[in-house]
C-alpha cells in the first residue's frame, strides 16, 4: 500500500501543475454557501466528537482531533484566499487568527498527546 500512496502523491503533484496553469482566476458558482455551511458543520461535529471523546478519556480522540485540526486549517486557508478585499478579508483574517488557527493548534496538540504510547515506539520495518 505504501508504494501506491507514494505514486498517488506524485500523480497529485503533476495534477497540481495542470491546475495551476489551466484554472481561471475567478469563477461564479451556484450554491456558494452550501460548501461553506457543510465545512463548518463538519468542523462542529469534529469539535463536539473530540470533546465528548476527551471527556470519556477515549483514545480515539486523537483521530477526531487530527481530522478536525486539518479541517480548521483548510477552512482558514479558503476563507482568507476567497475573500474580497476590505471588510470580508478583515473578517476572514480575524476568524483565522482568533478562532480557526488557535482551535486547529489545540486539536493538533491534543491529537499528538493522545496518541497511544505503545504506538510511538520505533519498530524495525518488516520485509515484504
Amino acid at each position: 500500500m505504501g508504494p501506491a500512496l507514494v505514486c498517488c502523491g506524485v500523480a497529485l503533484v503533476l495534477w497540481l501543475l495542470v491546475l495551476a496553469t489551466s484554472l481561471p482566476t475567478a469563477a461564479q458558482v451556484p450554491h456558494w454557501s452550501a460548501p461553506w455551511v457543510g465545512l463548518d458543520a463538519i468542523e462542529a461535529l469534529g469539535l463536539t466528537a473530540t470533546g465528548i471523546l476527551l471527556l470519556r478519556r477515549d483514545p480515539r480522540r486523537c483521530l477526531t482531533a487530527a481530522a478536525t485540526a486539518a479541517l480548521l486549517v483548510v477552512d482558514a486557508w479558503f476563507d482568507v484566499l476567497t475573500s474580497l478585499p476590505g471588510t470580508e478579508l478583515a473578517t476572514a483574517l480575524a476568524m483565522a487568527v482568533g478562532a480557526e488557527l488557535p482551535l486547529a493548534t489545540l486539536c493538533a496538540v491534543l491529537a499528538v498527546r493522545s496518541l497511544p504510547r505503545q504506538g510511538l515506539r520505533h519498530r524495525a520495518p518488516s520485509l515484504p
